[in-house]
């Protein structure tokens, strides 16, 4: 069987046999590729499952911590944890294991595996995942535990990390979605399955929320530091006011000394 290189990483079988896998472009090359044992409703619940305890458990530590934890501030918290989690467990599994998920058979494999029917290039090897993926496992992924602490403890920091980390995720959503379609516009190759549950649900629904959450996030945490400012602004004004007038009263009483 012979292999043409794609332009944007990734291979292509030339044979004309039918591809022995799932994934789009139809005859990308996935060697070693075995189906997934488990149904699809497994896999989601063993991950909510997981994410919900670790959630869940870290939200008990953090009320205990701080009992004054607002609602508001422990679901920013609850988002940040889950994304420290994602970021660095099953994100970094796929960056430590990127060429043997294809044959790999535990749970985080095969929840990639049924992932990469919207996305082929998560078991390609592709370069641009591989970068990506990589800066938020050792960037990102720490850093939101970095913030979820800094949420518990009432940290001025949170609001300086919440805006980088933030633009980091809408940046690189930005990165996955122009890539993929740039590369389906230029080379009528999509890496995606045309079925609306593997499009529409998977690759547009499931990465939107990390496009809408840290947009909201950023736009209060914009607002909570603009209001500080302007209230240190105010304060600052006032104080060289006051300094001012008092400059000023000293004056006369000085001149009057003199004479």
């Amino acid at each position: 069987m012979a292999l043409s290189w794609l332009p944007f990483g990734g291979y292509r079988a030339s044979s004309g046999a039918e591809p022995s896998h799932p994934y789009y472009p139809i005859g990308v090359y996935i060697p070693a590729y075995a189906p997934n044992e488990a149904p699809v409703y497994v896999l989601l619940a063993a991950l909510v499952g997981m994410l919900g305890f670790a959630v869940l458990g870290a939200s008990a530590v953090a009320l205990k911590v701080n009992p004054r934890l607002t609602r508001c501030n422990l679901a920013v918290f609850c988002w940040f944890v889950m994304n420290g989690c994602l970021h660095c467990f099953f994100e970094g599994y796929f960056v430590l294991n990127h060429s043997t998920i294809a044959s790999s058979q535990n749970l985080f494999a095969q929840l990639w595996k049924e992932y990469a029917l919207s996305d082929s290039r998560y078991l390609t090897s592709d370069s641009f995942m591989l970068s990506v993926e990589s800066i938020t496992v050792l960037i990102w992924g720490p850093l939101c535990f970095a913030n979820a602490v800094a949420i518990v403890r009432g940290s001025p920091y949170q609001q300086a990390l919440r805006i980088i980390i933030c633009m980091g995720h809408i940046y690189g959503v930005a990165l996955y979605y122009s890539t993929s379609l740039c590369e389906e516009y230029l080379t009528d190759l999509s890496h995606s399955r045309p079925e609306i549950l593997y499009f529409w649900v998977y690759y547009v629904g499931f990465n939107l929320p990390w496009v809408i959450v840290p947009s909201i996030l950023l736009y209060n945490s914009v607002q909570t530091i603009t209001k500080a400012v302007r209230a240190l602004d105010k304060v600052d004004s006032t104080l060289r006011t006051r300094r001012h007038r008092e400059e000023g009263r000293r004056v006369p009483t000085e001149s009057r000394k003199t004479k």
